[in-house]
């Protein structure tokens, strides 16, 4: 009756002898029969394996991936080439059996993992130190203020409206929880409000959190801000997209004190929403409070080159008050990915990449703008996302292009009501001129 419990019939009644009683019933017989429940549950019949693949299949085949439709669409979530070599390597077993490496003896190829994972990270955010990621952007982004609120001794966070929704989200739930003010600056004309940005940031405040480019694709410039928030003794926290930081000033160079973000496009798939990886990377002066494990290298006895956990804020290996974090866990599996990838692709590779999404980006920007059907919501300098408006409502239009199999962009007005009937397109690498033509020629024909 349950071919997943491998005890025979035998076997039980062997184990049943063995403790005295003569049935399963038996076992739960301090409890009183009347409120026992008595026949079947409501649940379908037992289907064979066969038939639970088969109806999986049916269920799954009502997604419509990137696989099956020209994406356009990004937000947070972006639609890179990944090289087969990821999958190959990443698939082999030592790296995806690999867990926790508590013994540093046995867990050397773990180590070095996480070591070059952790010393990519820094080059391409021009920071000193990386955790060995987080679960998440959003949680990355939430565990930096933490970092923040914990090295000033101050409970306020400001975070600009230009910041990912999602990420917000998360930061409105962690904060509450950890008694941080959260406040939440206006974007004006598709950039952070500095005039209210002076306003808001004082003593009081612990650190700034701001997105480049930020989530209408603009890339902002963050000079004013830096002195606001430092003037005022707090931290800069930026949020970055790591493919744009091959073309774009690093988080280090712009002054910033952590360096956050999703690393999803480092080669790690969709998947409909996650598993992805966080990020997270400090200056010196941060390292013993940032969240997580760092992996450090050093010598053996015999003098060769080996690795082991150097640092360790968190509750598991210190006492629990003076942990930053109760992160239990990073996300091993993805942040080998993104090292893998970063390794194949190299700082040529990731600089083609970036320079090939800005190209197709803003030749799809112009091809859907130069009928005067869309037009340019911000004007301002973008990467690979732009937004336009139409007099359309955006949900028709990606209605309308779903049909010609193609995944339309954001609706902005979701989460954004004064942005209403705009749309965030995202055209990465992947895209070809074919694929934008036909975006354009379709848009244009919308009524």
């Amino acid at each position: 009756m349950f071919p997943y419990i491998p005890n025979t019939p035998k076997d039980q009644d062997q184990m049943l002898k063995a403790i005295g009683i003569s049935s399963v019933d038996d076992l739960f017989s301090d409890i009183n029969d009347e409120i026992k429940f008595k026949g079947r549950l409501n649940l379908n019949y037992p289907l064979s394996e066969m038939e639970v693949s088969n109806k999986l299949k049916t269920m799954a085949d009502k997604n419509k991936s990137v696989d099956d439709a020209v994406c356009f669409l990004g937000a947070g979530a972006y639609d890179h080439y990944i090289p087969s070599a990821v999958h190959h390597i990443t698939g082999r077993s030592e790296f995806y059996t690999a867990y926790t490496p508590y013994q540093a003896e046995i867990s050397q190829g773990t180590l070095q993992v996480i070591f070059e994972y952790q010393s990519m990270i820094c080059n391409l955010t021009g920071m000193d130190a990386a955790n060995a990621s987080m679960y998440d952007g959003g949680t990355a982004a939430a565990e930096a203020s933490f970092t923040a609120s914990e090295a000033t001794r101050r409970k306020k966070i400001l975070v600009s409206k230009t910041v990912n929704p999602d990420t917000r989200k998360v930061l409105k739930t962690y904060m509450r929880f950890r008694g941080i003010e959260l406040i939440e600056v206006d974007s004006k004309s598709g950039v952070t409000d500095i005039e209210q940005l002076k306003a808001t940031a004082d003593k009081e405040t612990a650190g700034l959190i701001v997105q480049n480019p930020n989530f209408f694709g603009i890339v902002e410039d963050y000079s004013e801000a830096e002195k606001i928030i430092h003037e005022n003794k707090g931290l800069l926290i930026m949020s970055v997209d790591p493919i744009s930081l091959a073309i774009l000033k690093s988080p280090g160079e712009i002054g910033a004190d952590i360096a956050v973000g999703e690393g999803q496009s480092l080669g790690n798939s969709l998947n409909f929403g996650g598993p992805y990886l966080g990020f997270l990377a400090a200056s010196s002066k941060l390292m013993r409070k940032i969240p997580g494990r760092i992996v450090g290298e050093t010598n053996d006895l015999d003098g060769k080159r080996a690795f082991v956990l150097t640092l360790q804020a968190r509750e598991q290996h210190i006492r629990r008050e003076k942990a930053t974090s109760n992160i239990c866990s990073n996300q091993q599996l993805n942040a080998l990915t993104a090292a893998v990838y970063m390794t194949l692709m190299g700082k040529k590779g990731l600089l083609e990449v970036a320079n090939s999404c800005m190209a197709k980006s803003h030749y799809a920007y112009n091809q859907i703008i130069k009928s005067g059907k869309y037009r340019d919501e911000f004007n301002k300098p973008f990467f690979m996302e732009f937004a336009v408006k139409s007099d359309t409502p955006a949900d028709k239009i990606n209605a309308e292009l779903i049909k010609h199999n193609i995944i339309g962009g954001y609706d902005l007005g979701k989460e954004y009501p004064e942005h209403k009937d705009n749309i965030l397109f995202c055209v990465t690498e992947k895209r070809t001129r074919e694929e934008i033509d036909n975006l354009a020629a379709v848009l244009e024909g919308i009524k």
